[in-house]
C-alpha cells in the first residue's frame, strides 16, 4: 500500500461522507485506503458511513479518545508507506492529495508536509508555524496580558509565527493537524502521538519530535477547504472553531490545559512554569481591565465580566491538571 488516510469521527458523518467523497472524486493514481477511526459516536455514524462507502475500513473505538490515540489506532491498523492524517471537516480539491503525494514522494528532505488550508470562502486559514521560545505565543490569547506580549514581540521584532497564505513553498515547525502528510519511517523513528493529549496541541508536540528527523514543508500550490469545528464542535456545543482566542468558554479549558501540557513536554519545567504564572497574573489584569473598560466603554467594551468570570472557573477548574502537569505525569488529560 502507498497510502493511507487516517480520518478520526465523533458525531460528524456528514462530514466524513463529504470528506471522503471528495477523495474518491480526484484521480488517485497510488494504492491507497481510508481509515476512519471512530470515538465511540452516539450516533449511527458506522451505519451511516459504511453505507455509503463499504469499502473503507472501519475501526470502532469504545470510548471517545480524541485526536491522538485515535490517530494512533489508525496508524496502527494502516499498512501505507505513507500516512496521511485528515480531518472529517475537510473537503479535497483539484486532486490535492494525489498532487502533494507525488511532490512529496521526490523530496527526501523534508519529513512532513502540508498544504494550505481554505475556508469555504477560499480565504486563508492558519496552516503551519514556526516554533517560539518556551512556547511563549500561548500567551497571545490572554486578554490583555497579550497585548503587552505582542507589544513587546513587536519591539524587539519577532516575526509572526504562523503562517496563514504561502505564495511558495515554505519552512515550518509544525503543521496544523488538519492535513499532515509524513512516512511511516518518520513515524516510527520519532513515535506517534502522545496519548496524555486529549485534543488541541497534540499535533504540535508530534511535529516538534518529527522535526528533530528534518525540515517540514507547506506546499503552496496545493489547497483543500477546512470547514473547522467538525467533531469538536459536536462534542463542546459550540459553532465557534477558531481556538486562539477563547479562554472562557468549556472548550477552552481544554485548550489551556493541553497547550500548557504541550509546553510543559516540549520545552520543559521552566518555561512551563513561566507561561503557567502569566495565565494566572492575567486573573487580577483581567478584573481590573475589565472593570475600567466597561465603565468607561459600556456595551462598547472589550471584554465582559461574563468572561472574566468563565476564565477563572477555567483556571480553577484546571489546577489539579496543572499539579499532574508540573510533575510530568503520564495520564489521559482529557477535561471533565
Amino acid at each position: 500500500m502507498d497510502l493511507s488516510i487516517i480520518i478520526v469521527n465523533y458525531n460528524s458523518a456528514h462530514h466524513v461522507i463529504n470528506c471522503i467523497g471528495s477523495i474518491l472524486e480526484s484521480s488517485m493514481q497510488m494504492r491507497y485506503e481510508i481509515i476512519v477511526v471512530d470515538n465511540a459516536s452516539d450516533k449511527k455514524d458506522h451505519e451511516v458511513v459504511l453505507g455509503k462507502y463499504p469499502s473503507i475500513k472501519w475501526i470502532q473505538l469504545d470510548y471517545n479518545a480524541g485526536f491522538a490515540r485515535a490517530n494512533n489506532a489508525g496508524i496502527k491498523s494502516s499498512s501505507g508507506e505513507y500516512i496521511l492524517l485528515l480531518n472529517a471537516d475537510t473537503l479535497i480539491r483539484e486532486n490535492a492529495v494525489q498532487k502533494v503525494y507525488q511532490k512529496f514522494s521526490t523530496q527526501e528532505k523534508y519529513v512532513a508536509c502540508g498544504v494550505q488550508l481554505l475556508n469555504s470562502d477560499s480565504t486563508h486559514q492558519h496552516s503551519g508555524a514556526k516554533f517560539i521560545k518556551g512556547g511563549t505565543n500561548i500567551l497571545l490569547p490572554l486578554p490583555y496580558m497579550g497585548v503587552f506580549v505582542k507589544y513587546m514581540a513587536n519591539q524587539f521584532q519577532v516575526k509572526q509565527p504562523n503562517v496563514f497564505s504561502v505564495d511558495k513553498d515554505a519552512d515550518v515547525d509544525w503543521i496544523v493537524g488538519a492535513f499532515i502528510l509524513t512516512k511511516r519511517k518518520h513515524i516510527e523513528r520519532a513515535g506517534l502521538l502522545d496519548e496524555d493529549f486529549f485534543m488541541y496541541a497534540e499535533e504540535i508536540e508530534w511535529c516538534s519530535r518529527l522535526r528533530k528527523l528534518g525540515p517540514m514543508v507547506l506546499f503552496a500550490e496545493m489547497d483543500i477547504i477546512h470547514l473547522g469545528g467538525g467533531s469538536s464542535s459536536s462534542y463542546y456545543k459550540v459553532k465557534q472553531y477558531d481556538n486562539s482566542n477563547d479562554l472562557w468558554s468549556t472548550k477552552a479549558k481544554q485548550i489551556i490545559v493541553s497547550q500548557m501540557l504541550r509546553v510543559r513536554k516540549q520545552w520543559g519545567v521552566f518555561w512551563y512554569v513561566f507561561n503557567l504564572f502569566m495565565y494566572f497574573l492575567e486573573i487580577p489584569v483581567f478584573l481590573v481591565a475589565v472593570l475600567f473598560d466597561n465603565l468607561l466603554h459600556g456595551e462598547r467594551a472589550k471584554h465582559s465580566f461574563a468572561q472574566f468570570k468563565g476564565y477563572i472557573k477555567n483556571m480553577i477548574t484546571a489546577i489539579p491538571y496543572f499539579v499532574d502537569i508540573f510533575l510530568n505525569k503520564h495520564r489521559f488529560y482529557k477535561v471533565w
